[in-house]
């Protein structure tokens, strides 16, 4: 009775489902870090230092001590008496006169006439100047009276001078094998001097070859510089035109070389 008295299950209860248990997985575990051990400084050990060595201390020889010898006391010797001798000359150099209306050369420009004489006032510096006129290169040039010497400038040549030019342009010309570059800076240094003879063996070198057709234009320009130097030398010292100087230079030149073929057959 007991046991129908039991209630009754209902037929919907779900069954008891065992439930399996779940397998854990491992953790891994991390890795243990190691703490950095800080190193114990090592006390270096001490370096005795090297001693440096001794020099050892060599004994000199003592040096013998000669005696002096006696110097010779030279035995005074009576003066004789100063005879008064003649004083030498002095001669005044010249200077040269530079008047208004003359002729000049100044070297790197050629002949010139003195055109008037005035006083500048560079300062407080009064000075005197030479106003000279220089008519082919259409140019005037003032020099001052204390420095016109020493600047080259000259009287024109006189009649000895202007033979010895002859003489000059008359003998043998110099021939050079040297480079023409080299011998142009020649020849323009003996024009620029101003020294008549220099320009009369300018003159000279280069006209034996003034007719060929293989002269360079250099060559002809240093040429016709140089005669055209010579020419108004000439022309103010013996008071004519250019072109009579010109001419006269010239044939005397023409003369030189046509003799120059008879020499050698004689020779």
């Amino acid at each position: 009775m007991a046991q129908n008295k039991q209630k009754k299950k209902p037929a919907n209860a779900k069954k008891a489902v065992a439930k399996k248990p779940v397998a854990k997985k491992p953790v891994a575990k991390k890795a243990a870090v190691k703490k950095p051990v800080a190193k114990k400084p090592v006390a270096k050990k001490a370096v005795p230092a090297k001693k440096a060595p001794v020099a050892k201390i060599v004994a000199k020889k003592p040096v013998a001590i000669q005696a002096a010898k006696p110097v010779a006391v030279a035995k005074p010797v009576a003066a004789k008496p100063l005879v008064a001798q003649p004083a030498a000359k002095v001669v005044p150099a010249q200077k040269a006169s530079y008047k208004v209306g003359n002729y000049v050369v100044y070297p790197t420009h050629g002949v010139g006439r003195i055109m008037a004489e005035e006083t500048q006032m560079i300062g407080e510096i009064e000075l005197r100047m030479l106003v000279i006129s220089f008519e082919k290169d259409k140019m005037t040039l003032r020099v001052p009276v204390h420095r016109a010497t020493a600047a080259g400038l000259r009287p024109i040549s006189s009649n000895d001078q202007m033979k010895k030019v002859f003489i000059t342009l008359k003998s043998r010309a110099r021939t050079s094998r040297g480079m023409w570059s080299r011998r142009a800076q020649e020849y323009e240094a003996k024009i620029n001097s101003g020294n008549i003879i220099y320009i009369a063996e300018v003159v000279r070198d280069l006209h034996q070859n003034v007719d060929q057709s293989e002269r360079s234009y250099s060559e002809r320009m240093i040429y016709e510089s140089a005669l055209a130097r010579l020419v108004g030398e000439l022309a103010a010292s013996e008071a004519t035109d250019h072109k009579t100087a010109t001419d006269k230079l010239m044939k005397l030149l023409r003369a030189k070389i046509a003799a120059a073929p008879a020499a050698k057959e004689a020779a």
